[in-house]
């Protein structure tokens, strides 16, 4: 214990600062453009055909199957395995086109990789990128 007084490291008050003030920046922007991008990101829809044409997808913003629409020519081939498998991988493709495009109109305010994890649930992403956006206040 010797007579001696632990020195404790004085934080970075400059760090914190610039970093409050990203804070404050990033909020403000978000609070001006972000009703109007959700709005955005909400109207999204796609569209896509299965290879064989048979099979027309219409999806929303979180994937959501709005529309299906099955050429009659269907019948010519009764298989509703290839059907169902038709249908899911051109619902997959739709999916996978929203997601893009949501991801890129909140792009001006939010990281791609960090929208997508979102989009995804994945959270312990979610988290490992905000734990990297904050200063290191050691």
């Amino acid at each position: 214990m010797g007579g001696g007084v632990e020195a404790f490291e004085e934080p970075d008050i400059a760090g914190m600062r610039a970093y409050d003030e990203e804070l404050r920046r990033t909020h403000e922007r978000m609070a001006a453009e972000g009703l109007a991008l959700h709005d955005k990101a909400r109207a999204v829809q796609v569209t896509e055909q299965s290879a064989d044409g048979l099979v027309t997808v219409t999806v929303g913003a979180r994937g959501d199957l709005i529309g299906l629409d099955i050429d009659p020519r269907v019948y010519r081939r009764p298989d509703t395995r290839v059907l169902a498998d038709t249908i899911l991988q051109t619902v997959r493709a739709a999916e996978a086109k929203a997601q893009d495009q949501v991801v890129e109109i909140f792009e001006p305010l939010i990281p791609a990789e960090q929208m997508r994890a979102h989009i995804e649930g994945d959270l312990e992403l979610v988290m490992q990128q905000l734990a990297a956006q904050l200063p290191d206040m050691r």
